[in-house]
This record gives structure tokens, C-alpha cells and sequence, in this order.
């Protein structure tokens, strides 16, 4: 056998031997359970502005039920269908809490095993056919056009040691995940809506009107107690009726003011859409049914029967500068907490068995033209036809009162205007406030109205 040969046949042994030690070589296995690490939930879900309703459902242990929250973009329209459908200001919130869950990566697999789901708190809050009432999670689905399902996820239990990390879970499959969660995940009702009620600031309110009278629901008789009349002067308020020893308790003033101003709601119910029409045409007058008036009396409302409207536990009136009346309406007491205030049912004779104690509220608005007066109109407007280089003095007068008067117009009608709206926001519901805010803005001559200090 010659050299080449040798060689040849070396050097084929040797590639195989290297081919078989490549086969027979023990690998480096990667188990299934980390392959995804590190990769988003969501892949397909990129942009939160496609998001138009988001669903958390939580759970309560103490009952056993599962409590949805939801908000959804409708015609045109932000809504919380749970709540009567009532406008939700969650536009930019959505948007917040939907790139959060972009966000969301499987950072580190915890375990496959469903033994595991309780303890981790990310067992399905609906699953009907889980025994536990522990460690159920909260549970977010975000939807996009079409109810396309973008989201789906079960948060959980924070991760000890952890700091930002929770379990996670994705319904329907075993595998438990931690993960970083920066979610700001709201089911609160007021944290969707708009915080702003009233839409007044304090500062533009020159005067106050309490009256204080309550109604015998059984004889329907009135008790007129006081009408207190708080005027501002200055930096001061003045009451009437008032002593030359007697001085407003600017303080409490002031604290009612701040809630007026910074008046926040815990809950809603419709009014009867033949009422809350009625009350939108303001001028027309409202026109009253049955159902109307059996809706009334259950929220605490009854009518005199001169036809004004009125409440058994009294009444206030704010205006500010520019003509707009608000009058706040209080009634009946509605009791429980959560859900059963913010949503409840239409009934409000509930047992009086929990402590919180809140109360209806209806809100009605008014253009009081008393508060604008009229300037002069001037002589005329030929100045309107001519350059200002041909102005006389005359024209030059006439421009100034014109300006004046077109100022005080437009004032006018945007005091108009914003009544319309205001009736339009109030004319729906009848609206729930909490005890702490009824006892701020239900003062009487006696809370305000003090001795003068020396």
C-alpha cells in the first residue's frame, strides 16, 4: 500500500471518529418550561390605543363571589356598563393600564404544577369549578375592536423577596410565572369618571343659600326651620340677619366652599328617562308621571304643591359671577358599603346595619341674569362701517361701549350655555354622596354665624 493510500485512509477514520464523537456526545438540554422566558405575554398586542374596554374581575373571599368592573368604548362614548352605563373619563387611563400589560414578560418560571395555583393566588377568579375561596387572583381582559380578545391575564400573590414582582398566570393554561407588574388597575368607580362634578371653583361663588327645612313623609307637611343668605364682601363673608356682636365663621365658610368645589360623588342611579328629559328642557318645564314621582319619593324627593321641587333633609343654593345657580338637593340615606353604594340596587330603605351612611343627591342648574347687568349700548355702530383712520371721537366713544357691551354679551351666553350643559351632565342620575361631605355642606345659621372675636 503506498503513502497516499495511508493517508487517505487515516484521514477518512478520522472524520469519522469525529462524527461519531459529535453524535454520541451528551448535550446541554434546555427544558420546555424556560424556552419562552423573558418573552412577552402578549406578542400581538403592541399598541395600547387599540384597546376599547377593560374588564378586572376580583374576588371576595367573604362572600365567595367574583365582583367585575369594566369599562367599554361604545358610540362614540366611554361607559361603565356595571354602573349604568355611566360616561367614564378612562380614555387615558385604558391607555396607561393597557401598556402596562404590553409590558408584562415572562421573567422567571415558577411552576407547571396546579397543586401550586392557590398558594401563588393566581387561581381563575371565575372558575366555577375550583373549590378554594383563597388565592383566587384578579383578572384582567383587555378587548379591541370587534371584542377581539388582546389581553388575558391573572394576576396574583406578590413574589417574597421580590420587590415589584407578582405571580401571573394565563387562564386556562398551568404554567405560574413571575413577573414585573407596574399596573395601576383601578375598580373603583370614582377613579373613572369625571373627578370634577360641579365644575365651579370655589373662588368664583359670591354667594350661598341654605335652607333648612325637612318634610314629614307621612303628612307631607313642610317644617321650615331657617334660610340662611351668605353674601361675600370682599375677602369676608356677611349672613343675614346678622347682630352687630355676630361675624361669619370664615373657616366653615371656607370648608364648604373647598367641598363644593372639590365635591366628589361615591355612586349613582338612574332617573327615569321621562324625568331626566323633562329636566334637560329646563324652560319647558318638567312634566311629572307616576313612576316618575314613586322614583322621587324613593330617593327622598317630593313636590309642594306650588310644584317646587324639595327634599326631606333641606337644600342649598351656590351662584357665582357669572349667573350660574347650582341648587344641591338632599335626601334620603343610603347605607351599605362598595358595590351596594357606588352601583346598588333602586331601593334605599336598606337596614340600617353597616355604619357607612351616605346620601342622595340632585343637582339642578340655573341662569340667574340678575348677576350680569346690562351696560349701555352705544349711540350707534357706524364705526363698524368705517377705517379707524376716519373714527371721530365720537366713533372712538361708541367703540369703547360696544366692546363693553359685547363683552358683557358674550359672558351672557356663556353662562347660558354652561347651565345647558351642567342640566344635561345632571339630568340622568341622582348621584350619592358620602356622610363626611353631606355633614360639610348641611350647615345651619348656628355653624356658621358666630360671636365676634375681640
Amino acid at each position: 500500500m503506498n503513502e497516499k493510500k495511508k493517508t487517505l485512509i487515516f484521514a477518512v477514520t478520522a472524520i469519522a471518529l469525529a462524527l461519531l464523537a459529535f453524535v454520541t456526545a451528551p448535550k446541554k438540554v434546555t427544558p420546555n418550561a424556560f424556552l419562552d422566558q423573558g418573552e412577552p405575554f402578549f406578542p400581538n398586542f403592541t399598541d395600547p390605543n387599540e384597546a376599547t374596554s377593560l374588564e378586572v374581575i376580583n374576588y371576595d373571599e367573604e362572600t365567595g363571589e367574583a365582583i367585575p368592573f369594566k369599562v367599554v368604548f361604545a358610540q362614540g362614548k366611554w361607559t361603565i356598563p356595571s354602573h349604568y352605563d355611566y360616561p367614564a373619563d378612562g380614555k387615558e387611563r385604558l391607555a396607561k393600564t393597557a401598556a402596562g400589560v404590553i409590558a408584562l414578560r415572562k421573567d422567571d418560571f415558577r411552576s407547571d404544577n396546579a397543586a401550586d395555583q392557590e398558594a401563588c393566588g393566581v387561581i381563575d377568579p371565575i372558575d366555577e369549578t375550583a373549590t378554594a375561596l383563597k388565592g383566587r387572583g384578579k383578572r384582567v381582559t383587555i378587548t379591541g375592536n370587534n371584542e377581539q380578545v388582546l389581553a388575558d391575564i391573572i394576576i396574583g400573590k406578590a413574589v417574597p423577596e421580590r420587590e415589584g414582582f407578582y405571580f401571573v398566570r394565563m387562564p386556562g393554561q398551568k404554567r405560574i410565572y413571575a413577573a414585573r407588574v407596574d399596573l395601576d388597575i383601578s375598580t373603583k368607580f370614582n377613579d373613572w369618571i369625571e373627578a370634577d362634578l360641579l365644575k365651579v371653583e370655589k373662588n368664583d361663588i359670591n354667594q350661598v343659600v341654605l335652607k333648612d327645612y325637612s318634610i314629614n313623609e307621612r303628612t307631607g307637611s313642610v317644617n321650615q326651620r331657617d334660610v340662611l343668605t351668605l353674601k361675600k364682601e370682599g375677602d369676608k363673608w356677611v349672613a343675614d340677619r346678622m347682630s352687630a356682636g355676630q361675624e361669619v365663621d370664615n373657616s366653615k365658610a371656607t370648608t364648604l366652599l373647598t367641598t363644593l368645589d372639590e365635591l366628589k360623588i361615591v355612586g349613582v342611579r338612574p332617573k327615569p328617562a321621562g324625568l331626566s328629559n323633562s329636566l334637560k328642557k329646563s324652560e319647558a318645564g318638567v312634566e311629572i308621571t307616576t313612576p316618575d314621582m314613586l322614583s322621587l319619593q324613593s330617593k327622598g324627593y317630593y313636590f309642594a304643591r306650588d310644584g317646587s321641587l324639595l327634599s326631606n333633609e333641606g337644600e342649598m343654593q351656590a351662584r357665582t359671577g357669572d349667573g350660574v345657580v347650582y341648587t344641591l338637593r338632599f335626601g334620603e340615606v343610603a347605607y351599605g358599603t362598595g358595590f351596594e353604594v357606588s352601583a346598588g340596587g333602586d331601593t334605599v330603605r336598606q337596614s340600617p346595619a353597616g355604619p357607612a351612611e351616605n346620601r342622595y343627591l340632585f343637582i339642578t342648574a340655573s341662569f340667574d341674569p340678575s348677576q350680569l347687568k346690562e351696560p349701555p349700548k352705544p349711540a350707534n355702530t357706524d364705526f363698524l362701517n368705517k377705517a379707524d383712520s376716519l373714527w371721530s371721537d365720537g366713533d372712538r366713544r361708541n367703540k369703547e361701549i360696544y366692546d363693553a357691551h359685547e363683552a358683557w354679551r358674550q359672558k351672557f351666553t356663556r353662562g347660558q350655555m354652561a347651565v345647558d350643559e351642567l342640566n344635561n351632565r345632571f339630568a340622568n342620575w341622582y348621584y350619592v354622596i358620602s356622610e363626611e361631605s353631606f355633614k360639610k355642606l348641611r350647615l345651619t345659621r348656628a355653624d356658621l354665624v358666630k360671636a365676634k372675636t375681640s
